[in-house]
């Protein structure tokens, strides 16, 4: 598991998207850790958890855009950027059905620009980027295991294939030092994006509405706590220069995985509020049944999670029920 000693601090790190679900508790982690953080920060959102966190006041901001190339050589070579965290991307699936351009300019156009920003300075010795479960697409067989081919069919998933096939390239021809991560549906306080079904569920059971499923409910999915994804981000990057490690791609999960239905009743369970959901049946362009295999994690990184999925509810729950209160 991840925890070097000293291996973090004083070390100059960039996180992309550190104003998302896991780069706002990312760059909290590694303030723990004494990093010298810079994130690249397209917009202001109060609402972050890097902003009413104040973590933000403790790290130092490159205003911009992924899509900016002189932006981000200009960033990595002024702060000699040692580690690269790459999570920046539109992430939202509904977003990217309706605006598949704007999410293959940040998603694809953004990851070759900072690997090329990266092989170009040398001055990167660990790069990781944050892939998703959605880089597999639609495949016969489950749970995703990472020698299953990328094969994204919509928007959002073809955009996760591309940045990794794009990565795997960069690691293949100009042997850039990096590592991939595939993790499930990642929840945690934090979320501001209420169409999502964890913290969308709980703002309505909190406000004694009706939780709203815009599937039919039978979609499956693993469901993966924000700070064990956090954990597996530092840990791969402290890994890096094992031969076994670089270049490779490693899926995170807690090899649960639940129905929508399933996952509404739990968070129902935990607040002891019984109201009935409303059903849209209004998904489209998603693939119904996605979960992943942990086994190489565990295998090479003797990796496992530390929280059961109830533990992250239960904080999850208990960080929203402070922030409405705020």
């Amino acid at each position: 598991m991840s925890g070097k000693k000293e291996f973090w601090k004083d070390r100059r790190v960039l996180v992309t998207g550190a104003t998302g679900l896991i780069g706002s508790w990312l760059v909290e982690e590694l303030l723990q850790e004494r990093c010298f953080i810079v994130s690249l920060v397209r917009d202001f959102i109060p609402d972050s958890y890097l902003f009413h966190s104040k973590n933000i006041e403790k790290i130092t901001v490159v205003h911009g855009n992924l899509e900016d190339f002189k932006l981000i050589e200009r960033t990595l070579n002024e702060y000699e950027i040692d580690t690269v965290f790459h999570l920046g991307a539109q992430t939202i699936v509904p977003t990217a059905n309706r605006s598949p351009l704007s999410t293959f300019e940040a998603n694809i156009r953004g990851t070759w620009n900072l690997l090329e920003a990266c092989r170009r300075l040398t001055i990167v010795r660990r790069f990781i980027l944050a892939s998703s479960d959605k880089a597999y697409g639609s495949q016969l067989n489950l749970p995703y295991t990472e020698e299953m081919p990328l094969r994204g069919e919509h928007p959002y998933d073809v955009s996760k294939s591309c940045a990794e096939l794009l990565a795997q390239s960069y690691f293949k021809t100009y042997d850039l030092p990096l590592v991939i991560t595939r993790c499930g549906n990642v929840y945690g306080g934090g979320d501001i994006n209420f169409n999502r079904i964890v913290p969308g569920t709980i703002k309505s059971l909190l406000e004694k509405k009706p939780p709203i499923i815009r599937s039919d409910g039978t979609y499956t999915r693993d469901y993966f706590y924000v700070k064990d994804a956090v954990l597996a981000l530092k840990l791969v990057a402290e890994e890096i220069e094992r031969k076994d490690v670089r270049g490779e791609a490693f899926n995170f999960s807690n090899e649960n995985p639940l129905s929508v239905f399933e996952l509404v009743e739990k968070i129902m369970d935990l607040m002891k509020v019984r109201i009935k959901p409303q059903i849209l049946n209004i998904s489209c362009c998603e693939i119904k049944h996605q979960y992943l295999s942990s086994q190489k994690s565990k295998k090479i990184l003797n990796w496992k999670p530390k929280y059961t999925l109830e533990e992250g509810l239960l904080e999850t729950i208990a960080w929203y029920r402070g922030f409405f209160k705020r």
